[in-house]
């Protein structure tokens, strides 16, 4: 005999079927919602690293741009002190200033005789004259605290008579610029200066030969002999540390 199968019979079925349907509907809907809080919380995390990192790449920006003004400061406050104390000088010195603040030395028989390292009597006067002014104005409270460096540079020209080859002209024109150093460091070293002065000068002057690997030339692209035999003061500043701590301090 065939079952009958009634209307209410086939709803009840239809609802048990439905029943765990709806019920797996309303746990992907709260997995659904779940991931969505967590999307939304990452998102707002991210954000806000975003933010943090931003904040602090400005204040690096910031600190790198006061460091490149009060550089730029530094050295023009420097550059205008050495003119103002040197403008009447320069000319019969046969040196030069340079906006780097090099002070530079360039007639070579009034600095050493030819393929010698001993001072010219001349040379000797005019340090005599120059350094002392000159340290004066670098160890004051103006600029003390933030000179690094007083470099004295040797430079020869790439020329050398005896010499076979250019490696040889160079090796020989580069323990020539170091002896010349040399003699300048000793002879402004032996000048009379208060303790404390000697104290900082033997703290920051440093004397070094460079030869001829950095020339002076003619306009014509010619090497310029005279012009590249020459002694260079420069002064370096801590600002190019303190730009160095703040470029390290970002890749960290």
């Amino acid at each position: 005999m065939n079952k009958l199968v009634t209307r209410s019979d086939k709803r009840h079925t239809s609802e048990e079927h439905w029943v765990p349907l709806a019920d797996l509907m309303t746990g992907l809907m709260m997995v659904f919602m779940l991931i969505a809080v967590v999307f939304m919380i990452q998102v707002k995390a991210e954000s806000k690293k975003t933010e943090e990192q931003k904040e602090r790449a400005e204040a690096q920006a910031a600190r790198m741009r006061q460091v490149a003004v009060l550089y730029s400061d530094l050295r023009e406050r420097l550059f205008r002190d050495l003119q103002v104390e040197f403008e009447n000088d320069l000319r019969k010195w046969k040196a030069e200033l340079d906006r780097d603040l090099a002070i530079r030395f360039r007639e070579p028989e009034v600095l050493f005789a030819s393929g010698k390292a001993d001072l010219t009597p001349r040379f000797k006067e005019i340090l005599m004259d120059f350094f002392p002014r000159y340290l004066r104005i670098l160890s004051s409270n103006a600029y003390q605290g933030s000179i690094e460096e007083v470099r004295i540079e040797g430079h020869t020209s790439s020329n050398w008579d005896f010499a076979t080859t250019p490696e040889n002209a160079y090796m020989f024109n580069m323990a020539l610029s170091q002896e010349r150093t040399r003699s300048v460091l000793q002879y402004v070293l032996s000048m009379p200066r208060p303790a404390e002065l000697k104290q900082w000068l033997t703290g920051h002057l440093t004397a070094i030969g460079l030869a001829s690997s950095k020339l002076r030339f003619n306009l014509d692209g010619s090497e310029n002999r005279d012009a590249s035999r020459r002694v260079e003061f420069r002064v370096r500043t801590n600002a190019d540390n303190r730009l160095n701590d703040v470029l390290n301090a970002a890749r960290q």
